[in-house]
């Protein structure tokens, strides 16, 4: 069961820090759409998302400072997920539809570091 839990572990940590290099080195069109969504400071803001992703991820990656990895992780989700993917405003039909996605993608993985908060001990961590 632990190899099952390091792969689940190592997938999920590279999910966030992929993401938060893709915030950092996109952060041009990123800021770009922030703004949109009426974000403020957003090149700030995608900045700092982009750094709560890293810390968060690498976190989960190396089992370090588990919990609040996790609680900057949920932050993160909790904030961008209603602000940026609010499917529910949108009329393009395919605009709508990606958004959605988005947003439950988000919400399952905000389901998911809930349920890790429950181990207070991770196997193979620093």
């Amino acid at each position: 069961m632990v190899v099952f839990f390091m792969t689940g572990r190592i997938i999920l940590g590279l999910f966030f820090v992929y993401n938060a290099f893709h915030h950092l080195a996109d952060l041009e069109r990123m800021s770009g759409f922030a703004g949109i969504k009426g974000v403020p400071l957003p090149r700030f803001a995608v900045g700092f998302t982009g750094f709560m992703l890293l810390l968060g991820g690498l976190s989960i990656l190396f089992g370090v400072f588990i919990i609040i990895g996790i609680i900057i992780l949920e932050v993160f989700l909790a904030g961008v997920s209603f602000k940026m993917h609010d499917f529910w405003t949108v009329d393009d039909p395919q605009q709508k539809a990606m958004q959605k996605v988005n947003f439950t993608k988000n919400m399952a993985l905000f389901g998911a570091l809930l349920m890790l908060m429950y181990f207070s001990h991770w196997p193979v961590s620093l």
